[in-house]
């Protein structure tokens, strides 16, 4: 039970919340501090608890490092979120109280992927986040972009859960279990089985729904676009780090890609860094522009899935951290910088903000020299990670597909940073911004530079959780 702490914490915090926000519905900043403490009192819990290791309900549930590791991951995209949207949702007058808690139950989410034993398990976490997901993209009710972004991701994400649950199905009837350690054990057995690798694919195909593969990518521009703009960050990073936590679980692994399944991963790693790179190009708009950087950036993590070795899964689970870290971010100087009128979503608007905005701007810089693979930041040691397992994999041709098209990167990435210091156009008049938020936001970039330099005690304590 002791194992169990971060999430029964996190659960108990979010009883608290709807309890404290139903009584102090005109007090927003009560349920706000409830949930910053409550977040880092679970923070806390997952470290006092990262080497303990139990199973839990018939092994439905499996905590151990890996599943903590991930739990650590969710619960500071959850508070980095939370501590960035509160001036966000004030300017634009909406309860901070109710998106606090979806925050929190699409967190518990998240973490019961993370620590599933069981495919059921995984299919109740996937629920349980995407149905907050869903509220919270359209969490602007009187907003038409915002009604649309929610339709749109509901709407497709019921349909990729129904292959998600077919494929289940479809391995529960070829193995005779959902035990996720029992298939994997099983899967040499059934190499010849049709139907079995049938689920597997149609598995693959309902985890790549929530990554934003290609060609399972199309909601992504829209539902970013129309998200407010932190929920926008937290699904770019706390969702797709779920994700691919039961990826890397179940298909990282070479007795599980046969022949057939390897090429599939590798063709939608290899697309979605094509697509996601070159269309990024032509955008105008901030946050779509991000978006498709979120497509050619699962790309990059699938080709070290696609390796199915050691350097791969380590490469994908140390790329994760940066890309909280630097995607939180970067929607974060948005969401501080956005007004009602939409204003700071194009590249228009950032002209002159090194000027009038310095600090920001200086964040905003680092977080971009960062996404497009620049070193000494981080985010270049997680592009190396996973290219380099693909080579030693032998899937040379997916690791120069993806330096080639990080290199198309690098062009709309440093394209803001350009207009932030070097267009002479009349600044845009910007929002205060609070303490706490700025200091989130350079608490984020230190960690982007620091794991650029100093990443080896974080590659180590990974290589301990495979």
């Amino acid at each position: 039970m002791f194992s169990l702490l971060p999430i029964l914490c996190l659960a108990g915090l979010g009883l608290v919340l709807l309890i404290v926000d139903s009584l102090q519905r005109r007090n927003d900043h009560a349920g706000y501090w409830v949930t910053i403490f409550g977040l880092a009192a679970c923070i806390l819990a997952s470290f006092l608890t990262l080497d303990s290791h139990s199973e839990v309900s018939g092994n439905m549930i499996i905590i151990g490092g890996y599943s903590h590791f991930f739990g650590l991951l969710f619960l500071i995209s959850a508070l980095l979120t939370v501590v960035l949207s509160k001036e966000y949702l004030q300017r634009a007058q909406r309860p901070v109280g109710g998106f606090c808690l979806l925050v929190i139950f699409a967190t518990i989410g998240m973490m019961l992927i993370a620590s599933a034993g069981n495919l059921i398990m995984v299919f109740l976490g996937i629920e349980l986040m995407s149905i907050s997901l869903y509220v919270l993209a359209g969490f602007f009710r009187d907003r038409v972009k915002s009604n649309e972004s929610s339709l749109k991701y509901f709407l497709l994400g019921a349909f990729a859960t129904g292959f998600l649950l077919y494929g289940i199905a479809l391995i529960y009837g070829a193995s005779g279990t959902t035990s996720i350690a029992l298939i994997l054990e099983k899967c040499p057995a059934l190499s010849a089985s049709k139907i079995f690798w049938s689920g597997i694919a149609l598995l693959f195909v309902g985890l790549a729904f929530k990554v934003a593969a290609v060609p399972f990518h199309m909601w992504v521009p829209d539902v970013y676009e129309g998200a407010p703009t932190p929920v926008s960050g937290f699904m770019s990073t706390g969702a797709k780090a779920a994700a691919f936590s039961a990826i890397v679980m179940i298909f990282a692994r070479p007795f599980v890609q046969g022949d057939s399944i390897k090429l599939v991963i590798s063709i939608t790693a290899a697309a979605s860094m094509i697509l996601g790179n070159i269309v990024a190009v032509s955008q105008t708009n901030i946050k779509r522009m991000l978006a498709y950087s979120s497509i050619a950036h699962a790309g990059y993590m699938l080709a070290g899935v696609a390796a199915a070795n050691q350097l791969g899964r380590t490469g994908v689970l140390f790329y994760l951290i940066v890309y909280t870290f630097m995607n939180v971010g970067a929607f974060g100087v948005i969401s501080l910088l956005e007004s009602e009128e939409e204003r700071f979503l194009s590249f228009g608007d950032y002209s002159g903000l090194a000027k009038t905005r310095p600090f920001l701007a200086a964040l905003m810089a680092v977080f971009m020299f960062s996404l497009s693979g620049i070193p000494p930041f981080a985010g270049f040691l997680g592009k190396y990670y996973v290219f380099a397992a693909a080579v030693n994999a032998h899937l040379t041709w997916l690791a120069i597909i993806g330096v080639l098209t990080s290199v198309v990167g690098v062009y709309y990435y440093l394209r803001l940073v350009v207009v932030m210091y070097f267009d002479d156009r009349e600044p845009i008049a910007t929002n205060p911004s609070s303490i706490v938020s700025v200091a989130a936001l350079g608490c984020a970039a230190v960690v982007v530079i620091y794991l650029g330099i100093f990443p080896s005690w974080v590659i180590a304590f990974i290589d301990r959780l495979f």
